[in-house]
């Protein structure tokens, strides 16, 4: 190992141009920049490069690329046994695209175990919801009667989504969604979910941690393919475990 990586990497100031240092220069955690703004085609092209804003009120804008990087294949996903039952109940309804912004808020609003407060600011609130507004970012929603009771959103980019964050308000409700949401990608030819970082509750799905040189290569492939404007929606009669690719289900 080169004696530079011991010392200490600078965090690169982010210029009003839309402009990135490559990823490679980012500190061991992940922080690559600050600074900068949330205007929707710098975070698009962020994400593009490996890179996506994560911040909290209060403090600047920081740009991060962890290494590693935490990853689900839709080929990979696994289904636990017993999530795999409530399916077949069908005990939520699973939408696309129906109310993205009710998602964000309620992900923003969410307390979660651990956390102070909310990394979804509102600078970053308006800027997924213009994201939304141009076909980039989607939302999936579980319902309970009337009621929406979990959801996630993320960014969708050529073959890959890149998810953001998700909120539950009823038993396996964001857990529902994303199996939706992960075998219906797959349905669609994308190749990869970007979690960003680990998480036991994504691990359980089959997500695993790759060395982010590994996910950069991918991602040049990925974000050549096709743009799959928004608004979303299911295809007609698909059901999550109806698959011709089968997941493997855990005990």
């Amino acid at each position: 190992m080169p004696p530079w990586r011991n010392e200490p990497l600078p965090v690169y100031r982010i210029p009003q141009k839309h402009i990135f240092p490559h990823p490679d220069l980012a500190e061991a955690g992940g922080l690559l920049g600050v600074g900068g703004d949330l205007d929707p085609e710098r975070v698009l092209l962020s994400y593009t490069l490996g890179i996506f804003p994560w911040y909290s009120e209060g403090q600047p804008i920081l740009w991060f690329s962890p290494d590693p990087r935490f990853v689900l294949h839709p080929r990979d996903l696994h289904i636990h046994r017993s999530l795999r039952k409530r399916l077949k109940r069908q005990d939520y309804r699973i939408t696309l695209d129906t109310a993205f912004e009710q998602v964000i808020e309620s992900c923003q609003q969410t307390s979660r175990q651990g956390q102070a407060g909310t990394w979804i600011t509102e600078d970053m609130r308006s800027c997924y919801i213009q994201l939304h507004e141009m076909g980039h970012a989607h939302s999936v929603e579980a319902w309970l009667g009337d009621q929406l009771v979990g959801g996630l959103y993320g960014v969708g980019i050529g073959t890959l989504f890149s998810g953001e964050s998700m909120f539950a308000h009823e038993s396996d409700a964001s857990k529902f969604a994303f199996v939706w949401l992960v075998r219906q990608l797959q349905a669609w030819g994308f190749q990869l979910i970007d979690c960003q970082v680990f998480t036991q509750h994504l691990e359980r799905f089959g997500a695993i941690n790759i060395p982010r040189s590994r996910y950069l290569a991918q991602l040049e492939e990925l974000i050549r393919e096709p743009n799959r404007p928004g608004p979303w929606s299911f295809d007609n009669g698909f059901e999550p475990l109806n698959s011709a690719v089968p997941t493997t289900p855990l005990e």
